[in-house]
């Protein structure tokens, strides 16, 4: 079940200064090696060729170039690692089956020997399994591994994918020469990284903040002082740069030799590398010669990869490829007038989402994959290979790999040709644009639509997308926003959209200041602490756990004690054996029954209901039946999530606006908070639960699918009069981190306790009911906790989004890993997670008694720091107290 297509791409070699060539490589990315004085076509003619050509239609196809045909590099093409590959030089290269006699049983098979077969083999060992086994059909590295430009950065827009480059770095550069001697190909040439607009530099500035908390050192250098470091780049047009000193270069085949402990050593320069992110390239120095490369919006579609295809390369398409040339030009005038001394053009693997495909298949137990790594697969090799490893031998990784993971993605959408071909072309053609916080995709649009899909949209709801459903964000006044069908950016022919008021709206997202829209959300949530809101929350994950065992399951799957009479609801997480906090979800006991009904299965022996967050309803899913599976628990787990559709009505109005539609008392004491009732709602059967998710009086209505748009019309008509206004997503994150509450994968992790994250409340410690994840827990609350959540605000009005540096007492001691704004007290609000840099305990008194400051973007601002949210710290609004 991989969700990918593969693409073409390629990078090109340039050779500056007039030397002896060598023969070496150039790189994975559509490539072509330059050299002054040898009778090759310059960058300029082949620009200029390719201009003249027809445009190209979607259809066509690559045509492998003769090296496909052998594995061996031929005297037209000097590929990269070529030593390496040879038959004659390399001391493996010429083996024809196994390197020994294959074992008759293995305790682990890793099939594939690229650089993350490799890395998994290596952290199996030192996890001490013994029976490993890696089986390569070719040679190491082959695939795409062998051609892969080899480059390592520290900093990414990712708190998890800095830890896996981080421990990549350590494997190539420190474990792998102590363990075996042999040099890997690591050289620290550094990296830097090419602002040409401001908000480039805004983000390089966001990750130089977050690259404090792990201390990842980088500066941010002026035009002059990044000539100096570069003397051959042109610096007119540019903002500033990122300069990441401990960045460098990973030689792929020594790296995977390394890892298999036969390797050949090899040499390179030290000039930094570059990432040209506005122009879509990037350069790497080799010896005398320069690797270009980048991402182009109209990457060749490979449509079927042969079985038997391990070195294969194409010939370059320069009509795709000459589109970088200019860039490359600007960045290095020199290359202008330089030769092509070779070209490298190999396919890569990209996902509909950017990130790798990860983990057990769902299909089949015991079986891991570890593909799909978007050009990344040596960078993110190590960290990675050490999480599968992991993940095999202990049942789950150390770190939160929920983004990583193969069951991230809905049954529906892994076979869908649609879906898969435009979000994976959208993924490679947005490979180098800016990471905004609110961006979103517009390819694979529309795939799973709730209920009340029309009726918002002609409220002028502007959509989310998360894992194919589209949720609402939030209501703009100006008219509706669809989202049109894909049209690739304008490329294979397609024309691009021209009055798109969707696209539209989400340029204006493209922002790290607030966006136009601001005052839209911020009146959102100013009508729910104020009046009313109601939210479409349909696309949360919905489970029936029925069955003769459902109460053995529900005990040990479910932190909190959920064994409570019918009728009662309970919020809850979900643990791992690390103690670490796989979901947090509400689980209702249900009232058996005979006969089933669209709000409840027929069932014998107890019955739960289960809501969960729409993005984690397929891990959710996922993890409980494996759960079931290895306990042998005799139940079912039914989804439901289609089915029903789910509205909440939330603030001081709300029950006066419910009282009108609904059949029941719904006072405090008929109705009280975290019960739940089946009522009828202008004459359609729902069930109604007393929750709230953003610290206001308010209600949940669970409702058949089909009932859904009049349960809806008769709740906005009787709200009219008492300020109801529709809200979305966008809101609901302002208010519920205003308020404290946890957001699964934000604040809330699989390697995060919830005695870390404050939510000791939630797990049944007290009573003697085993659970999955108690020994972990009663050991991390007998020693004491090394870090903790804290909620921190900010009096200066800023955006905050998360990633920021928190500095205690003059030293970074964690970093957000949730912000928004607070509009009812006013002030930015952000979460995160305080160590103390001795190495000490976190104590309640630890944190209140430090003087903090957030770092966002390079600038530090004052911070005050709260145990818990400072906004209605009595949780008496829930309560209905006003």
């Amino acid at each position: 079940m991989c969700a990918s297509v593969q693409t073409l791409s390629g990078s090109s070699r340039h050779r500056p200064q007039a030397k002896r060539p060598r023969a070496r490589g150039c790189r994975l990315q559509p490539s072509a090696v330059l050299t002054p004085g040898v009778p090759m076509a310059s960058l300029s003619r082949a620009l200029r060729v390719a201009a003249t050509r027809p445009p190209r239609s979607l259809a066509r196809r690559p045509e492998l170039c003769p090296l496909s045909s052998g594995a061996h590099p031929t005297a037209e093409k000097n590929v990269p690692y070529q030593r390496t590959l040879k038959e004659e030089r390399g001391p493996w290269a010429a083996a024809q089956g196994p390197s020994r006699p294959l074992p008759s049983t293995a305790d682990v098979v890793v099939i594939g020997g690229g650089s993350l077969g490799c890395q998994t083999l290596y952290h199996l060992a030192k996890l001490g399994v013994s029976g490993a086994l890696l089986l390569e059909r070719g040679r190491l590295t082959s695939g795409t591994t062998w051609h892969t430009a080899g480059l390592l950065w520290q900093l990414r827009p990712s708190d998890v994918e800095v830890e896996l480059l981080a421990h990549t770095r350590r494997v190539v550069s420190r474990d792998l020469p102590e363990e075996t001697g042999l040099h890997t190909g690591w050289v620290p040439n550094g990296g830097l990284f090419i602002a040409s607009s401001r908000q480039r530099l805004l983000e390089y500035q966001r990750l130089m903040s977050l690259g404090k908390a792990y201390g990842v050192e980088s500066h941010v250098l002026s035009p002059a002082e990044t000539k100096t470091l570069y003397p051959l780049m042109n610096v007119d047009d540019l903002y500033g740069t990122l300069y990441v000193p401990g960045d460098g270069t990973i030689d792929p085949a020594g790296t995977c030799s390394a890892l298999a402990r036969a390797a050949t050593a090899r040499a390179a320069q030290n000039m930094p590398n570059v990432r040209d992110h506005d122009a879509s390239i990037y350069l790497r120095l080799q010896g005398d010669a320069l690797s270009v490369g980048g991402y182009e919006a109209n990457p060749i579609f490979w449509e079927e990869v042969s079985d038997k295809f391990a070195f294969g390369l194409f010939d370059l398409d320069w009509e795709v490829f000459g589109q970088h040339i200019e860039g490359a030009v600007n960045r290095v005038p020199v290359l202008e007038k330089t030769g092509v001394k070779s070209t490298v053009c190999g396919p890569e693997s990209f996902t509909p989402d950017h990130k790798p495909l990860m983990g057990e298949a769902p299909e089949l137990r015991g079986f891991f994959l570890g593909c799909g790594f978007n050009s990344a697969g040596m960078m993110l090799g190590g960290g990675c290979g050490q999480e599968l490893a992991h993940w095999i031998v202990h049942g789950r990784p150390e770190k939160d790999m929920y983004s990583y993971d193969i069951r991230r993605f809905h049954c529906s959408l892994t076979g869908h040709g649609r879906w898969i071909r435009e979000r994976s072309h959208e993924s490679y053609a947005k490979n180098y644009s800016i990471v905004f916080p609110h961006d979103e995709p517009l390819a694979g649009r529309n795939m799973r639509t709730g209920p009340l899909h029309e009726e918002l949209l002609a409220q002028g709801c502007v959509f989310q997308e998360r894992h194919g459903w589209e949720r609402p964000g939030w209501f703009t006044p100006e008219g509706t926003a669809p989202v049109l069908p894909y049209d690739y950016y304008g490329a294979y022919g397609n024309r691009a959209h021209q009055d798109h008021a969707y696209g539209k709206l989400l340029a204006d997202e493209h922002t790290f200041e607030f966006p136009p829209h601001q005052d839209v959300i911020k009146q959102e949530c100013l009508a729910c602490r104020g009046a009313a809101a109601v939210f479409d929350m349909s696309y949360f994950g919905k489970f029936y756990l029925v069955g003769l065992d459902a109460r053995k399951a529900a005990d040990w799957l479910f932190s909190a004690d959920v064994s409570r009479p019918p009728g009662s609801t309970v919020y809850t997480c979900m643990l791992n054996h690390r103690g670490g906090t796989e979901s947090d979800l509400t689980v209702s006991r249900l009232a058996p029954g005979p006969q089933a009904s669209p709000l409840a299965p027929a069932f014998e022996g107890d019955g739960y209901y289960l809501a969960v967050g729409g993005a984690a309803a397929q891990h959710n899913s996922s993890y409980i039946l494996a759960v079931l599976q290895d306990r042998r628990f005799r139940c079912q787990l039914i989804d439901s999530s289609e089915a029903l559709g789910l509205i909440s009505i939330q603030g001081p109005a709300s029950r006066a606006i419910l009282q009108e539609v609904l059949d029941a008392d719904l006072s405090n004491e008929a109705f009280p908070f975290s019960t739940h009732k089946l009522v009828t709602a202008a004459g359609h059967l729902v069930r109604a639960m007393r929750l709230s998710f953003v610290g206001e009086l308010g209600w949940e209505l669970h409702i058949p699918r089909l009932s859904c748009v009049p349960v809806y019309q008769a709740v906005m008509a009787a709200g009219a009069k008492h300020g109801l206004v529709p809200a979305g997503y966008r809101a609901i994150d302002n208010l519920s981190i205003e308020k404290g509450y946890r957001h699964w994968h934000a604040d809330l992790r699989p390697d995060d306790s919830p005695l870390e994250a404050g939510l000791a409340f939630t797990c049944k410690l007290k009573s003697a009911t085993p659970f999955l994840g108690r020994e972990a827990l009663e050991k991390q609350r007998a020693q004491g906790l090394r870090r903790r959540l804290v909620c921190l605000t900010v009096d200066e009005k800023v955006p905050v989004f998360g990633l920021e540096a928190i500095w205690r007492d003059g030293r970074v001691v964690g970093h957000t890993r949730r912000a928004g704004f607070g509009f009812a007290i006013d002030k930015p609000i952000a979460y995160g997670y305080v160590r103390d840099p001795s190495g000490g305990l976190v104590s309640p008194d630890f944190v209140k008694s430090g003087d903090y400051a957030l770092e966002r973007m390079g600038v530090t601002y004052p911070a005050q720091a709260h145990l818990k949210s400072p906004f209605d710290p009595d949780n008496k609004r829930v309560k209905g107290i006003y």
